[in-house]
């Protein structure tokens, strides 16, 4: 079953579009990488040998509105979770992405377009074979209401589930497996979200500058504000979930194991990781 050769892409690439938080320009490319370099993060506007960031979790070192990573120089990538769900989703494990700013770029908000651009530069399948992380132990974290847990499982799966006391968002609940369900399908398209009366805070302390229907869907007391409305009638839950994903591909390989999770977030969804790598007797490198 894991019989699994690691996978990069065929030839470079790239797309521009701006960041949902700080509003700039950004153009990324994303370029093929050797057998065992894992997702690598290059900031090309900054001095090489100190640009260079690795898709970690013990690299995270901002989760409000988003994951953000760093390196020892302070070299740092934001926003990066749509992009490394659809890394993760496109079965990619090696590859270079390069950029000329701060944050991934947003696109429509969804991991989609990610999709497509690695669907164009074609997949290629390398000679050493795929290392996975086998969940051998049970592991629970909880964050006041939030929990994840993590237990023995013969592949990954995830049962996760949202709440957000509002009309037009009550409970909503997702079943991922991988043998059943299409990222591109059932999760890719999903947009990230947020709720009309929080962007006036979010300005305030300079976040979502980038921000617009094009690229999220806006909630408010009356409804969904983007005029052609949901993709999935459940989307709320769908980006959750493909949060979630980009979030534990940070891990470094892919995970073996079956989640159950509530209300989740960035900060919880690190905090598993480590949990996770902290417990060296609840999992094992196959």
């Amino acid at each position: 079953m894991l019989n699994i050769s690691q996978k990069t892409i065929n030839s470079k690439i790239s797309c521009n579009s701006i960041g949902l938080h700080s509003g700039s320009n950004v153009t990324m490319k994303l370029i093929p990488a050797p057998c065992d370099s894992g997702i690598i993060f290059r900031r090309t506007d900054l001095e090489n040998g100190k640009n260079e960031v690795k898709a970690l979790y013990n690299n995270v070192v901002t989760t409000n509105l988003g994951t953000t990573i760093s390196n020892e120089f302070g070299a740092k990538v934001a926003t990066i979770e749509h992009l490394m769900a659809a890394i993760w989703g496109a079965g990619i494990d090696n590859l270079i992405i390069e950029l000329n700013s701060e944050e991934i770029p947003i696109m429509d908000g969804s991991s989609a377009p990610f999709i497509f651009l690695i669907e164009c530069a074609g997949i290629n399948i390398q000679q050493e074979q795929r290392r996975f992380i086998e969940i051998t132990k049970s592991i629970r974290v909880e964050e006041k209401d939030k929990f994840i847990e993590i237990v023995p499982a013969s592949e990954f799966s995830l049962n996760l589930s949202v709440d957000f006391d509002h009309k037009h968002i009550l409970e909503q609940k997702f079943d991922y497996r991988t043998s059943t369900t299409s990222f591109k399908n059932d999760i890719s398209r999903a947009r990230t979200f947020c709720f009309q009366h929080e962007i006036e805070n979010m300005h305030k302390i300079g976040l979502a500058k980038g921000g617009s229907l094009k690229n999220a869907i806006v909630v408010s007391d009356e409804g969904v504000l983007n005029e052609e409305g949901l993709r999935y009638k459940d989307e709320f839950v769908r980006h959750k979930t493909l949060d979630f994903l980009g979030d534990m591909y940070l891990a470094g390989h892919q995970i073996i194991g079956h989640f159950t999770a509530s209300k989740v977030g960035h900060s919880i969804n690190n905090k598993i990781l480590h949990e996770i790598f902290t417990n060296k007797d609840s999992w094992r490198l196959v």
